[in-house]
């Protein structure tokens, strides 16, 4: 494929401009060229005020149009299954906002086409694209904090629980595990190297079956423990970090999954303390260019549909110990 990848939108949700709008006018080599929701006038408005050129009648019409290469899917969770199959199917490749799916069957059908189409299928966990996940990766790789032993990993936001938010229907797949944990957990797996086991989950509920706050605990195949916390409450305060515990040492790390607000690294050993930072270039840049190589058959996808059905598993795991029904069920 030559030229810019050419870019369809589905929706008008509030992420579409930092997560891809904007990063397309740093990126070259990618276009965004059309967008389509279900009220036509949401869609003139957004366009007009994104300076998108096509205004599409339908999601079916953006998908199936053959002057556009690539979908943005940031629809809500439970239509991610749906539309991402529908787009794959179409040839196009898919940017899923995370979390991949409702649940680990429906990433698995996702990955499924994903691979019967060729076609590229990323879940958009742009953090792990930033310089400050690979240089979290040295510095464990390197030794200086031993093995790691222990791991922990919070997100916090002070969202207001508003009934009709989006992130608050089970019916659409809601929760805080669904929305700021699934980074958490994304984070301690990618950490640990390996896969949990769900020790404990304690949840508080905005509802009988959404949780606006989650407390569990994990044990993974090799041995290493977690803990995570997420929240969509007003309360407690912003908090968002992640922290690795190793046999000589450790390592925390402050707002490791939006660094371009702000990061830093911290490092503890007996040789004694030391911070670090990196760019603050947003993640949705290197995020964006990773999926144009992808699509040209470059090994940069390291966020693809196997990672998302295994990220899914774990989040199902978590509402089962917590006696709660897994998303879209």
């Amino acid at each position: 494929m030559s030229g810019a990848l050419r870019f369809g939108i589905l929706g008008a949700a509030r992420i579409a401009p930092p997560a891809l709008i904007q990063p397309a006018r740093v990126v070259a080599e990618a276009q965004v060229v059309a967008v389509a929701t279900r009220d036509p006038s949401k869609a003139r408005r957004f366009a007009q005020t994104h300076n998108i050129p096509r205004v599409m009648d339908s999601y079916d019409a953006l998908v199936n149009d053959p002057d556009i290469d690539a979908i943005y899917n940031p629809l809500p969770n439970a239509l991610h299954c749906e539309w991402t199959r529908k787009a794959l199917r179409a040839g196009k490749h898919v940017l899923c906002e995370k979390p991949l799916a409702s649940n680990a069957r429906e990433a698995q059908e996702m990955q499924r086409v994903a691979e019967e189409t060729g076609r590229v299928l990323m879940e958009a966990f742009h953090y792990r694209y930033h310089p400050l996940a690979r240089r979290v990766e040295e510095i464990i790789a390197s030794g200086e904090i031993g093995a790691v032993r222990e791991l922990e990993a919070a997100f916090f936001i002070p969202l207001f629980l508003r009934p009709r938010d989006i992130r608050f229907q089970y019916e659409l797949a809601g929760g805080a595990v669904m929305d700021t944990g699934c980074y958490c957990v994304s984070l301690l797996r990618w950490l640990a190297k390996s896969e949990p086991k769900i020790i404990s989950a304690r949840p508080r509920k905005s509802s009988p079956e959404v949780d606006r706050l989650m407390f569990a605990e994990m044990l993974f195949e090799n041995g290493v423990r977690a803990k995570m916390s997420c929240s969509l409450a007003a309360f407690p305060p912003m908090k968002i970090y992640g922290r690795v515990v190793g046999a000589a040492g450790e390592l925390r790390i402050t707002n490791p999954f939006v660094p371009q607000r702000f990061n830093r690294i911290r490092v503890e050993t007996n040789s004694g303390t030391r911070r670090e930072q990196v760019t603050r270039e947003p993640t949705y840049n290197f995020q964006l260019r990773a999926f144009i190589a992808a699509t040209r058959g470059e090994n940069t996808n390291i966020t693809d549909g196997n990672e998302g059905v295994k990220n899914m598993r774990a989040i199902d795991a978590i509402y089962e110990k917590a006696g709660m029904q897994i998303r879209g069920t």
